[in-house]
């Protein structure tokens, strides 16, 4: 029986649906969901939403739980990664300390000084999860969904032997709003994308054979479709591709758009379109109302909603258990998929079947889009190398290279920064003492 092993499970939303998702895939009519999180009453909240889902489903899966991951890894055939280290005790030290410095953040959570700090103090646990999974369950497929995306699943790569796939849903989502802005048909669109996680591009986008960019770059000038998504507008109009991540997020990613007031406010909008501090202000507010959604469910207040979602997880479990082939977008190693790219983390289509995921050749980028795509793939780099070598100097060498903080800062200014938020989360930065 296949048995599914959700690790940070306690984020009982992103948990609740997909296992949703693979109680929705034909034929695969029971198995094990082993839930675990450090968070005892948060588990258990999560024990009991699947308990519901598979009553529900009518299927015969069975639903285990445990604070301590080694007591249920063994025999897991797939390891579902969402856990979160310290967020909540840190994620306004991610964004007011670089703030005092002129780096303005929306979520901060890739790279920029959030993600790196994220990266930090994320990176140690995800590298002993994966030595006990190498050691309880190595033939296990790995579907990583945590951030700082890249770091973590390169980390994984290249310093421990489990078979790794990052995942997100920025392509599948992105693809849907360009059907949307360009207004034909989702079903009858046509695309090729390939980069980095957050950071792929359409390079190639069709209606019929018909190349929709000039289409793109006319209906950018309506205000209904501009103000949906101005920064990936903008990018479209100077680059040439439209990129997969949403406005907001993508304006921290590049030196252009946040480096002056000015620019913020002609640029961004609110929430996700870029407003200032907003994973920072929202997400501690979010998660609360989540987890009483959660408990609304339980006891009845609310309904459980239950239709799959276009997350890739499930894909790849159907693909793999029931031998239907698909094609998904996974964050694996650049053996030479992307030809203008170095070593590391890449975001490509890939053939999943009863072999796995098997990620295929793309070809080369348009230079200047590879230029954008390398200056982050050095950042990943380098904090790997801090994560595998407990390398205080090599993070702090990543900053030095986050595009949006080197367009604010001097290099002593970022040294400074660098130093005053590992002084503010040293209690979490124990593996680097």
């Amino acid at each position: 029986m296949t048995k599914i092993t959700f690790l940070g499970a306690g984020s009982a939303v992103f948990a609740r649906q997909l296992i949703t998702d693979v109680l929705h895939i034909d034929g695969l009519e029971e198995g094990t969901f082993a839930l675990v999180d450090i968070d005892a009453p948060r588990l258990e909240t999560a024990h009991q939403i699947a308990e519901l889902l598979v009553q529900r489903s009518g299927k015969k899966w069975q639903v285990q739980s445990s604070v301590e991951r080694r007591d249920v890894l063994a025999g897991s055939d797939f390891l579902v990664n969402t856990i979160e280290v310290a967020g909540m005790a840190n994620v306004r030290h991610d964004y007011d300390i670089p703030l005092k410095y002129g780096v303005d953040q929306c979520i901060g959570d890739t790279i920029g000084p959030g993600g790196i700090f994220k990266a930090l103090r994320t990176g140690p646990a995800w590298l002993d999860i994966l030595r006990d999974a190498e050691e309880l369950c190595p033939n296990a497929w790995v579907l990583n969904y945590t951030n700082p995306m890249s770091i973590l699943t390169l980390t994984a790569l290249t310093a421990t032997k489990m078979r790794t796939v990052g995942l997100c849903h920025s392509v599948q989502g992105s693809s849907k709003q360009l059907s949307q802005y360009l207004d034909v048909p989702y079903e009858e669109l046509e695309w090729n994308c390939a980069g980095i996680n957050h950071n792929a591009w359409f390079t190639v986008l069709r209606h019929k054979g018909e190349d929709m960019y000039p289409r793109l770059r006319e209906r950018m000038k309506l205000s209904e479709v501009y103000e949906k998504d101005p920064v990936r507008l903008e990018m479209m109009l100077y680059f040439g591709a439209f990129v997969t991540e949403s406005s907001g997020h993508f304006s921290e990613y590049v030196p252009y758009f946040r480096k002056r007031p000015d620019l913020i406010e002609k640029y961004c909008r609110k929430g996700y379109l870029g407003e200032s501090g907003f994973y920072a202000t929202t997400w501690p507010e979010w998660r609360v109302k989540s987890q009483q959604t959660i408990l609304d469910m339980i006891e009845g207040r609310t309904e459980i909603p239950f239709s799959r979602s276009h997350e890739y997880g499930s894909d790849i479990i159907e693909a793999v258990t029931q031998h239907r082939p698909t094609v998904i977008y996974g964050n694996v190693r650049n053996t030479g998929l992307i030809d203008n790219l170095p070593d590391g983390c890449v975001e490509v289509a890939c053939l999943v079947d009863r072999n796995g995921v098997q990620p295929t050749h793309f070809g080369p980028l348009p230079e200047q889009l590879a230029g954008l795509n390398r200056s982050h793939m050095t950042v990943h780099t380098l904090m790997r190398d801090a994560i595998v070598n407990k390398d205080k100097e090599a993070a702090r060498y990543a900053l030095m290279m986050d595009p949006l903080t080197a367009a604010v800062c001097s290099p002593a200014e970022i040294h400074a920064l660098f130093d005053e938020m590992w002084e503010t989360e040293r209690e979490y930065l124990q593996p680097f003492a």
